[in-house]
């Protein structure tokens, strides 16, 4: 028995839809078959979690027989637990008690399906994410890695039988003749299957009970619980797309995408000129060997910028770019994950980022659309508004890097409203030259200079100015912003200057010249890495400036943020490395997506202190939009989206003033926000 000053209920529940789960669980849940199979819960002074099947499910015609589910009691392994001993009436009664605290593992899925099931609101105040508090300390999101990576007992973890029973009672079926032509199974169909099935649902409830029970001591403060809700409020809300818009491209390029492998069949006679093998092999044979035995994206980039190949070979090469455009993927995914509203929800994941505490994106990917580029962004979206496909190709060539482009601008503001999008300037070089205490740098914020003029007027000693005296220096001075702040070396500069702005010859020089420039930022790095060995060697606090501390508590390095959350290093260590001492911890792997070691320095530290400080700064800014009465439909990175009635007509100046407001646990940060207005979603 756990013992708590407010009363939690810990909920499991199992469903059906014939929706894809991947489309989001708001689209999910709309589906005209959803509903709850299976509730499992326990209440914090209870010793054993209890299930029941909703009434609505069990007692539908062919659920079960007159007699249970073929004459026999439902029972588990252990005889003294019953799966079906849950009072729905009980249960339903705490669930809309805001004095009762509902607890689960990814939480937004239990809030949103019950809410569906029950025709109840169910207020994220009352709720409690126990994945967000994995995430928060370091562990891996799923369950079942969680149980693993903190030793969970056998009888504590999630039970390994779930994929497939959730297969078989969650999802739609084929139907076959040995199956008696049914598209669905229910509990009757194989009463042992269920059993499995009710025991899953109630071990899910205890694994969830238990990771919880191991990390409540870490559990984020009132504010952290505050942004969660806000969080939820902007999922349920959702953003609307412009779904005529999406349809038509969709459709157009359904039969653009046949048309071009035709083509591309014609030119080089092959099958399946889409076969990355027999491409590159044809490639090969017809003189363009370079870009046929490295066909990436890049490569046929870089083949199409020269011309060095037969114009058969030249369409070939157009014909695979068009091809691979994946951007036009995303409209299909608003389609098949939009609400009847015309809204799709549920897009940002909550501590997506371990580290960082950052956002990361779900069914409609917002991270990483493209920009636009297109001068005259209306008369191309009004031309595919209009169907008019033909005359776009005319204006601009290849339509598909064109529908890439305005993958934005499918999304749309509500009726008789207008998005007000605002983003923090350049905040990734403030928060850095704020926690550096850099001076020359705080000035140039603070007077309104441009910081990549600044920054190459230090490094090459001569005026700058962006566009008069050596402007030419302002790129490379901005290459080297961007590459340099996190201790980054001649990868970074490479990585970082897609123009080649910088030779070779000139690279390390930079180098050397940007961080003589910064001498404060340079030693920062350094300080955070001594700060975090230290902390974890002598088991001691180690406090810096603005509020940042290292401290090391149960085997977790934690690193104490100026808004007072914290980041953490699960398993942090000192270790021996290829260059001496280095600190290694645990985590998920982000192009392996696996859990093991890693490892940090000062750079990488710095990195994530400054991007977790950044996340907190948009992280006030969206309570406080939302506390003002602004209706946030979704954020990206360091920006948000505010869906705000045309009525409004000093939203725009108000926002924007909002963002460069003083934040509380930030004194001496100089926020500055860019803001515009606009009738669809675009890049300014």
């Amino acid at each position: 028995m756990i013992c708590l000053d407010r009363r939690e209920m810990a909920v499991d529940v199992e469903s059906y839809s014939s929706a894809d789960i991947d489309n989001g669980v708001y689209a999910y849940v709309n589906a005209p078959d959803f509903e709850l199979i299976l509730v499992a819960y326990q209440f914090s002074d209870e010793e054993k979690p209890r299930s029941f099947m909703p009434r609505r499910f069990a007692t539908r015609p062919g659920v079960l027989t007159a007699a249970g589910i073929d004459g026999e009691q439902l029972a588990l392994v252990d005889p003294e637990i019953d799966p079906l001993d849950g009072d729905e009436d009980a249960f339903l009664a705490a669930l809309t008690d805001p004095a009762i605290i509902k607890t689960a593992y990814n939480a937004n899925f239990e809030r949103t399906t019950l809410a569906a099931h029950y025709g109840v609101e169910c207020d994220p105040d009352q709720w409690r994410c126990t994945a967000v508090l994995a995430a928060t300390v370091g562990l891996p999101r799923s369950l079942a890695d969680v149980g693993d990576a903190i030793g969970l007992l056998e009888d504590e973890k999630k039970l390994r039988t779930g994929k497939a029973l959730i297969q078989y009672f969650c999802k739609p079926v084929a139907a076959t003749k040995s199956n008696g032509g049914r598209t669905r199974n229910f509990p009757r169909h194989d009463p042992a299957k269920w059993r499995l099935f009710c025991e899953y649902n109630l071990q899910d409830v205890v694994t969830e009970q238990a990771i919880r029970a191991r990390l409540r001591k870490f559990t984020p403060g009132a504010s952290e619980q505050r942004l969660w809700s806000v969080d939820q409020i902007i999922c349920d809300r959702g953003i609307r797309i412009d779904r005529p818009f999406v349809e038509k491209i969709v459709e157009y390029d359904e039969k653009r995408q046949e048309a071009l492998k035709e083509e591309a069949r014609a030119l080089t006679g092959l099958d399946n000129p889409n076969s990355l093998p027999q491409l590159k092999q044809w490639l090969i044979r017809n003189g363009a060997s370079a870009v046929g035995t490295n066909l990436t994206k890049a490569s046929v980039d870089a083949a199409l910028s020269v011309s060095l190949y037969p114009p058969r070979v030249r369409r070939v090469l157009e014909i695979r770019r068009a091809l691979g455009k994946t951007s036009t993927k995303k409209y299909t995914a608003m389609l098949s994950s939009a609400c009847p509203d015309d809204r799709v929800r549920g897009m940002l994941q909550f501590y997506g980022a371990n580290r960082t505490g950052r956002w990361s994106g779900k069914v409609v990917q917002l991270q990483n659309l493209p920009q636009n580029h297109i001068p005259d962004l209306d008369v191309a979206r009004s031309l595919v508004a209009a169907g008019n496909f033909d005359d776009l190709a005319l204006l601009y060539g290849e339509p598909a890097p064109i529908l890439s482009e305005l993958v934005r601008t499918a999304f749309i503001p509500s009726e008789g409203c207008r998005f007000v999008v605002t983003d923090f300037s350049a905040i990734e070089a403030r928060v850095t030259a704020w926690l550096a205490d850099e001076a020359w740098r705080l000035d140039v914020f603070n007077n309104g200079g441009d910081i990549y003029c600044a920054s190459a007027s230090r490094m090459f000693r001569v005026p700058v100015e962006k566009h008069g005296r050596n402007a030419h220096l302002r790129q490379q001075g901005k290459v080297a912003e961007l590459a340099l702040g996190y201790g980054g070396g001649v990868g970074a500069i490479r990585s970082m200057d897609k123009g080649g702005v910088i030779p070779d010859a000139e690279i390390k020089p930079i180098i050397d010249q940007w961080r003589e420039a910064s001498p404060n930022i340079t030693a920062l790095w350094k300080k955070l890495e001594r700060a975090a060995k230290t902390a974890i060697i002598e088991k001691r606090p180690v406090k810096l400036r603005h509020n940042v501390a290292y401290y090391f508590k149960d085997g977790i390095l934690f690193a104490r943020l100026p808004s007072g959350r914290a980041i953490a290093y699960w398993g942090a260590r000192v270790c021996e490395g290829a260059y001496g001492d280095e600190v290694q911890y645990y985590g998920v792997d982000q192009e392996t997506h696996t859990w093991g070691t890693l490892k940090t320095y000062g750079g990488k530290l710095t990195e994530n202190l400054v991007q977790a400080t950044a996340r907190d700064c948009l992280a006030a800014k969206l309570i406080e939009a939302t506390d003002r009465g602004y209706n946030v439909v979704a954020h990206v990175h360091d920006e948000m989206i505010v869906d705000v009635p045309r009525t409004d007509t000093d939203a725009a100046r108000d926002i924007d003033a909002m963002m460069a407001e003083p934040i509380e646990w930030a004194p001496g940060l100089p926020l500055k926000g860019g803001t515009y207005e606009c009738d669809y979603y675009m890049k300014d």
